[in-house]
C-alpha cells in the first residue's frame, strides 16, 4: 500500500515495520540485557579481564576481598539496574493491553 501511494521504502520501514516490531525488539533486548549484566566468567575465560564488569567486581568483593558491605551495595545497584527496565517494560505492555 505504501509503494502504491509513492512512499519511499525507508519511510515505510520507519513508520510501518518498526512500530509493529517494537515490542519484540524491546523484549529481545531485555532477554539479552538481564543475563549480560551478571556475566563475569566469560571475560576471564576469553583473555585478560582488563575491563571491569559489575558482575566480576561483585564476585571479587564477595570472595576475594571479603568486603561484604561493598559487595552488598554492589548487589543492590545491580538489582536496581535490572529491575528498572523490567518495570518500565511491564508498564508499557499494560498500557498497550488497555488500549486494545
Amino acid at each position: 500500500a505504501a509503494a502504491d501511494l509513492v512512499c519511499p521504502p525507508w519511510k515505510t520501514f520507519l513508520h510501518v515495520t518498526v512500530p509493529r516490531s517494537l515490542p519484540g525488539i524491546v523484549a529481545g533486548s531485555l532477554l539479552c540485557f538481564i543475563p549480560i549484566m551478571g556475566e563475569f566468567v566469560i571475560p576471564d575465560l576469553l583473555g585478560s579481564s582488563a575491563t571491569l564488569m559489575i558482575g566480576q567486581t561483585l564476585w571479587t568483593e564477595f570472595f576475594s576481598n571479603r568486603d561484604w558491605p561493598v559487595a552488598a551495595a554492589l548487589a543492590v545497584v545491580l538489582l536496581a539496574i535490572l529491575i528498572a527496565p523490567i518495570v518500565l517494560y511491564q508498564r508499557r505492555e499494560a498500557r498497550a493491553l488497555e488500549q486494545r
